[in-house]
This record gives structure tokens, C-alpha cells and sequence, in this order.
């Protein structure tokens, strides 16, 4: 396993992290495999866990207290806040309001005092950067967390929110959590040189692209990975997008092969080759995955790899451009661009 600096905090995590998106009902995880998956984890050299509040409206969060309970120090925590739990307005968001709430509600769910890395799960439109930042500087000052981040943010939001801490003289996002992989791979164009401008670490999620990248994806064969029957539509090829992936994963596979390569070994291989990527986040739903996972942990990709997957997936190209979750409001709403 390699080690790197958490962006400018001083903190060396894991060129892998693990994600516990998995642990309870959306991917089906008991909590004895949760903790199996854990342990599996932090025996390969991870020593980054991510979770959220909102991964079965806090059940991954319940999952991860108890797998970590006794080792809590080794760790490096990480959860994020902002997507709705449950039915009432107020409770979601960036504001102060609910973040407080948020927070407290995910220590008790971990069984911890603090977390390491607090991140807002998405950018709230309704809610200004001081509020949230005022917040999260706020809950730093406690030492309920000792960092804060954002996710999937849009590069100009993250410009946004860095000028408002330094206006405001705020604490600032250290890291961000985006979307990467070799079939998605816009942030080139716009995140990653922004992360990299701010000294910002950066989780990248999905690098195995929802199983497309992890070998079980072929032509000929039927699609039965874990995301395909939580979301069948990102898997079917009547849908251009999905055709185009298909056709793409084909001769990944080609280079794959000719490089001695799982499909999984080249997929996180790139993500963590680009010079931004702190930590590819691998979401395991079984302790089979995370090993075939941890099998590309120290794979490092030649030139003449990365050169042959930018001429199948063109840099700062995604396959699947709809998929992204930093759309402008104004682009989804039309009452937003209209008199």
C-alpha cells in the first residue's frame, strides 16, 4: 500500500480508502460482513473509512461504529452530511441548523467524539458559503472535527467557497470528494486543476465506474453486478451512453490483457496515476471484492498504458455526462433561466 499527504493537513492516508456505502441495506452488508470487510481492510494497509449519513439513513454509520470499536485511533474517519434523513425540509442541507444536528447525530451513530474529515455530501444552493463554512469552523473549533471537505462540487463552487474562507477568515475545505474514472473522466478539465491550485486533497469515488471497470462487465454477457439492480438504467444498452461504455470497456480489456492486468488493477491504477488523486475510494460489498481490490494497490501504470486508455477514453472526456451530480441548478430548473 502507498501512502500519501491528505492535501496541505500533514495527515498520510492510504492511496486506497474504503467506502462503506455498501454496509446495510443498499448493498444488502450485514454487519458481521461489514466488519469481516473492515478488518480484510485495515490488514491490507487502509487506514481511510468513509461513510455518510445519508448510506441507509445512517445504518452504514451504525455498521462502521461497531467495526471500528477499540481501533478508533488507527483510523482515519470520514463522514459527510447535507442529503436528506428523512421527510421533514429542515432536515438536509448546509445550514448551521442542521449541520450541528447532522454532526451529532452521526457521532453517536459511529460511538466516537469526533471524526477526521467532515464533508458536505453535496453543494446546497439554498444556503450560502459563509453559513456552512461558519458551521464547520465552528464544529472544528469543538473538536468534533478535525478537517472538513466538500463533494462532488462543481470547480467554480469550490473557488467560490475558498474565497469566501479567506473574505470571511474561515476555516476552508481541505479536500474534495468527485466522481473519477477512466469512463468519467471530466473533472480533468476543471476539478482536478482547481484541487490542485488549493493544495486540496482528493477522494475520488467510483473509480470502478459501478462495476463497469471491475471485469464483470463484458459484451455477451448479462450484467449482474450489485449497482445493476439498485440502477438498472445506468446498464442499459439500448441507451447510447451505455453503448459507448460497452464499447469502451471492450478495449480496455484488450489493454488490460496485453499489460498483464485485472480490469480492476488498470481502472484504480489510473485513477491514482493522475497527480491530484490523493485516494481512490473502493466500496466493497463482500470481502471477495475488497481483495481483488486490494490486488491493484500498488500497481503503477506505464506510459504506454496510460497513453493507450487516453486514446480510447479522450482526457477530460465522460462517457456518461448526464450521470454527474454538479449540475448547475439554472441547467435543471428553467424557471431559473428565464424572466
Amino acid at each position: 500500500m502507498q501512502y500519501r499527504t491528505l492535501g496541505r493537513t500533514g495527515v498520510q492516508v492510504s492511496s486506497l480508502a474504503l467506502g462503506a456505502m455498501n454496509f446495510g441495506a443498499i448493498g444488502r452488508t450485514t454487519q458481521d460482513e461489514a466488519t469481516a470487510i473492515v478488518d480484510a481492510a485495515l490488514e491490507g494497509g487502509i487506514n481511510v473509512i468513509d461513510t455518510a449519513d445519508a448510506y441507509s439513513q445512517g445504518e452504514s454509520e451504525r455498521m462502521v461504529g461497531k467495526a471500528i470499536a477499540g481501533r478508533r485511533d488507527d483510523i482515519v474517519l470520514a463522514t459527510k452530511a447535507q442529503m436528506p434523513m428523512g421527510d421533514e425540509r429542515n432536515h438536509q442541507g448546509g445550514s448551521r441548523r442542521w449541520l450541528v444536528t447532522a454532526l451529532d447525530d452521526s457521532l453517536r451513530r459511529l460511538g466516537v467524539d469526533h471524526v477526521d474529515l467532515y464533508q458536505i455530501h453535496r453543494w446546497d444552493p439554498q444556503t450560502s458559503d459563509e453559513e456552512t463554512l461558519s458551521a464547520l469552523t465552528d464544529l472544528q473549533r469543538a473538536g468534533k472535527i478535525r478537517y472538513f471537505g466538500s463533494s462532488t462540487f462543481p470547480a467554480y463552487r469550490i473557488v467560490q467557497a475558498q474565497w469566501t474562507a479567506h473574505e470571511r477568515h474561515l476555516g476552508r475545505y481541505v479536500t474534495e470528494q468527485p466522481s473519477y474514472s477512466i469512463l468519467q473522466r471530466g473533472i480533468e478539465s476543471h476539478v482536478l486543476p482547481v484541487t490542485e491550485e488549493y493544495g486540496m486533497g482528493v477522494l475520488a469515488w467510483s473509480p470502478l465506474a459501478s462495476g463497469w471497470l471491475s471485469g464483470a462487465v463484458r459484451e455477451g454477457r448479462s450484467i449482474t453486478t450489485s449497482r445493476s439492480t439498485f440502477m438498472p438504467q445506468r446498464f442499459d444498452l439500448t441507451i447510447p451512453s451505455n453503448r459507448a461504455r460497452l464499447d469502451a470497456v471492450e478495449q480496455l480489456a484488450e489493454v488490460a490483457a496485453e499489460a498483464g492486468l485485472t480490469m480492476i488493477q488498470l481502472a484504480l491504477g489510473f485513477v491514482t496515476a493522475h497527480p491530484a488523486v490523493t485516494s481512490a475510494l473502493v466500496g466493497p460489498r463482500t470481502t471477495d471484492h475488497l481483495h481483488s481490490q486490494l490486488a491493484a494497490a500498488d500497481t503503477a501504470l506505464s506510459a504506454d498504458v496510460l497513453d493507450a486508455i487516453d486514446a480510447i477514453v479522450a482526457p477530460g472526456t465522460d462517457l456518461a455526462a448526464h450521470e454527474k451530480f454538479d449540475t448547475p441548478p439554472a441547467l435543471l430548473d428553467p424557471a431559473l433561466r428565464r424572466r
